[in-house]
């Protein structure tokens, strides 16, 4: 089998036909809460002035990429299950390749600077509207735009270029791991070490964030106040849940060693790093901001 294939084989959800449709019912259902969420708070900042500042700007532009990471995998995966269909073309595959990988290293990379933003205005109140400002924020999300955009296309250009012996893949959706698999023998090898690398920036991202929210939580702790204490904690600990979660499990998904046969496990770690962490993102970062409620409030006139 060359390159000129038509298109792979995806791996369904079960065999059992009612399990499947309750699998792509619950899915769907994830899928539409995730996008009405994350769409509120791009409603919210958006549209109130008040929440033009650094910390909302990243906010919602997290929310644009959890809409965007989250419809590259779910629309395709239950379409296929309502229809009973396994296919997907080799230009879409390579499409979901690319924009999969696209979000996860923006996702990484967005958080990276979150947490930065956090540690400036915690550790360095006096000067965060200098550090920054407009033009530094700018930059900042455009690098990760473009460092994110490089790194798909160079895993998607390493991935297609070999040829491929199966058109079988063990995944609800073209996963770079489960490519590699039937990838012919001995031609993956670049893409591997291209993913290890990536493996060592993010866990490096991974432990600048540790970094700084350990320099974060010893600033909260000095803060006389026990309720401002327990506020700074709540938002601080679901934020490091959920980069923990989607970084291990991402990290564990791309360089453990996959079977040659279907695995339930396989689906489950996928879910944990691609579809859990936009689902609550928008509940750790939006929902439970008070400023997010009141405008939002005001915005659809419930009182």
């Amino acid at each position: 089998m060359d390159n000129h294939t038509s298109g792979f084989l995806l791996l369904e959800f079960s065999k059992n036909w009612e399990l499947q449709i309750m699998c792509a019912a619950l899915l769907l259902i994830l899928y539409l809460m995730t996008v009405t969420g994350n769409l509120l708070i791009i409603i919210a900042v958006v549209f109130d002035h008040h929440l033009h500042t650094p910390m909302y700007f990243f906010m919602m532009n997290l929310a644009v990429q959890d809409i965007g990471s989250i419809s590259v995998i779910i629309p395709k995966a239950v379409f296929n299950s309502l229809m009973n269909m396994k296919f997907i073309s080799y230009s879409g595959c390579i499409a979901q390749v690319f924009s999969s990988i696209f979000f996860l290293s923006y996702c990484i990379s967005l958080l990276t600077v979150m947490a930065y933003d956090r540690y400036v205005a915690i550790c360095n109140p006096l000067q965060y509207e200098m550090i920054m400002n407009r033009t530094a924020c700018t930059k900042m999300v455009g690098s990760v735009w473009i460092a994110s955009f490089l790194n798909a296309a160079l895993h998607t250009i390493a991935t297609f270029t070999a040829p491929f012996c199966s058109n079988i893949i063990n995944q609800f959706y073209c996963e770079i791991p489960h490519l590699l698999k039937i990838i012919c023998s001995g031609l993956y090898v670049i893409e591997f070490g291209i993913l290890v690398f990536t493996a060592i920036l993010v866990i490096s991202c991974f432990f600048f964030i540790v970094l700084t929210y350990v320099q974060i939580v010893s600033a909260v702790l000095r803060i006389p106040s026990v309720q401002g204490r327990k506020k700074a904690f709540s938002t601080c600990l679901p934020h490091l849940i959920v980069i923990t979660i989607f970084l291990f499990s991402g990290c564990f998904a791309y360089l453990r060693h996959i079977s040659d046969s279907p695995s339930h496990l396989d689906i489950i770690i996928t879910i944990l790093y691609s579809i859990i962490p936009p689902i609550l993102n928008p509940l750790i970062y939006g929902m439970r901001n008070k400023h997010i409620k009141i405008v939002l409030t005001r915005l659809l006139s419930l009182k």
